[in-house]
């Protein structure tokens, strides 16, 4: 069995925390007053005014968070089909003369456009028209060295997205490197004397939620205020109810650790519920997407790297501006006629699916959950009853199967060194060994164990298991059988389990593993034929 392991010590302890000494922001000419404008192409029917523009430069990301993108990423827009500078700056023009006071700017991860400096400029010269406030949202990974850049453009609000101030589970959650930078451009945004640093943190159970009381206690010297997100779906991220902690739950165990949390004053038009720990610089607040929703106070218009207006975050529809930009007889009267019907077509609340659980539609995916072209069916249960029943394969030909599946277990640092220094072998005896026939036995169960399978006589059975970079280790399973139907169960079945007996032979170093990307990468036979996952290779 492995030597017990010292208890990794949180970094948010070892962080140094700089005294706060804001440096005076290059002056920057004053705002025009208020207005009250109130205009009919930002007015829904509901009565709201929308005078905060949210504008996604991007779709790239240099993060692959679990509960945002696919570890592989994501098929990207080409880059002339995305605004161009001069087009951001002519819809950000024309939303300001319509009233709109606070615009941010969004991805992907804007720091990764290098035209963003001019962006920021070319909006702040906007002020004398009405505009108050600029910001951004980012990851923080390549912020630090933009910071000063940014500021002398006009930028004084910055969200940071950070889910956790532990360095191991920041890569884990993230699968990258880079918790320091993103530590780093906190505490030069909080010296520069930015207006407003908020710190963004969504909250999972089971996987950050111990992280709370951290962020709590980080705020007793740094006047940031995190904010916990209630976890919300889309359409990808495999969204589950049991990982929702809501923000009443989270202020009970706040209060009962810190003592009572003073309430402090929100906007009517705040998505936030702010409090704070009497006697700390910094805030906490809640955003409470999915406990307590919003819509009603809703100001928020967004834009998307490719140029269409989103009224709501959670909505599909969506009105192209840039082929109207692009037209050789563009008109702005022409944009106010589209923005105005998108705005006036935006629902009462957000939609909402089967138990009042709204599904928010993450642009990069496929909002349909089958591939193009496949029935629209689901083939196990009867279509006039609902009852799940066994696919009848009796009339179907025999022909070779075979199918293929991979998945990966990431290790905390010392686990995965542990594994490389005794080569795989502990008490229990040689790990991808007994992982790997852990498998081959799980293939030969499966229909013991998924219950509308059909036994099949396999021909052959492939497991391997191997350490690999990033701390992890990877599974890929092929199965192959002459038969009636197909092996993808079986295949599935054998990486599920292969990485199952891996966690259960390393779990006495950390319990800290995660098991993902547990997919079918690539099948043949039958009817339907031949089918490959586009990023299929478990090298890549």
């Amino acid at each position: 069995m492995f030597a017990p392991l010292l208890r990794r010590a949180r970094c948010f302890s070892t962080l140094q925390l700089p005294k706060v000494n804001p440096i005076q922001q290059q002056q920057q000419p004053p705002p025009a007053p208020a207005a009250s404008i109130k205009s009919p192409h930002l007015t829904d029917t509901f009565g709201r005014t929308h005078n905060y523009l949210r504008i996604s430069l991007t779709e790239r990301c240099n993060l692959r968070c679990t509960y945002c993108m696919p570890e592989e990423g994501v098929p990207l827009t080409p880059s002339d089909q995305l605004l161009s500078t001069d087009e951001i700056l002519h819809l950000a023009r024309l939303f300001v003369q319509q009233g709109v006071n606070k615009i941010r700017l969004t991805g992907g991860e804007p720091t990764v456009r290098p035209d963003l400096i001019d962006i920021v400029r070319g909006i702040s010269d906007l002020r004398p028209q009405g505009l108050q406030s600029i910001g951004i949202t980012t990851n923080g990974i390549a912020l630090k060295r933009k910071l000063p850049l940014l500021r002398d453009a006009g930028l004084d609000s910055l969200n940071i997205s950070l889910d956790t101030l532990d360095r191991h589970m920041f890569e884990i959650m993230t699968r990258r490197r880079g918790f320091d930078n993103v530590v780093a451009s906190i505490e030069q945004a909080v010296d520069l004397g930015f207006k407003s640093v908020k710190i963004n943190c969504v909250v999972m159970r089971g996987t950050n939620d111990d992280q709370v009381m951290n962020f709590v206690a980080y705020t007793k010297d740094m006047p940031v205020n995190v904010r916990f997100i209630e976890y919300m779906p889309f359409d990808g991220n495999r969204w589950n109810k049991d990982k929702l902690v809501p923000y009443r739950e989270l202020i009970e165990r706040i209060e009962k650790r810190f003592g009572g949390l003073h309430k402090l004053s929100d906007d009517p038009n705040d998505t936030t519920k702010s409090y704070q720990v009497p006697g700390y610089q910094g805030k906490v607040g809640f955003i409470t997407s999915m406990t307590e929703h919003f819509c009603g106070t809703c100001n928020r218009l967004r834009i998307t790297a490719d140029g269409s207006i989103k009224v709501c975050l959670f909505g599909s529809t969506e009105v192209s501006l840039r082929d109207m930009l692009r037209q050789q007889d563009q008109k702005d009267d022409h944009l106010l006629q589209a923005i105005g019907a998108a705005v006036r077509k935006k629902k009462r609340q957000h939609a909402v699916v089967a138990a009042n659980i709204p599904v928010f539609n993450k642009r990069w995916y496929s909002t349909s959950s089958r591939d193009k072209g496949d029935e629209a069916r689901l083939t196990h249960t009867d279509p006039e009853t609902g009852e799940a029943r066994m696919v009848s394969v009796t009339d179907k030909k025999d022909t070779q199967r075979e199918a293929r599946a991979i998945g990966h277990i990431l290790l905390p640092p010392q686990t995965f060194q542990l594994l490389q220094e005794n080569a795989c072998e502990t008490s229990k005896g040689n790990v991808l060994t007994v992982a790997q026939i852990a498998g081959i036995q799980a293939a030969k169960s499966t229909s013991q164990l998924i219950p509308l399978c059909h036994p099949l006589m396999l021909g052959y059975i492939d497991v391997r298991l191997r350490l690999a970079k990033g701390d992890r280790v990877e599974c890929e399973s092929v199965v192959r059988c002459n038969g009636k139907t197909g092996v993808e169960m079986e295949a599935l079945t054998a990486t599920s389990v292969a990485l199952l007996t891996v966690y259960d032979m390393c779990k006495a170093s950390s319990k800290k593993m995660i098991i993902e990307g547990i997919r079918v990468v690539a099948k043949s036979g039958g009817k339907s034929g031949s089918w490959q996952w586009y990023h299929d290779n478990i090298e890549q």
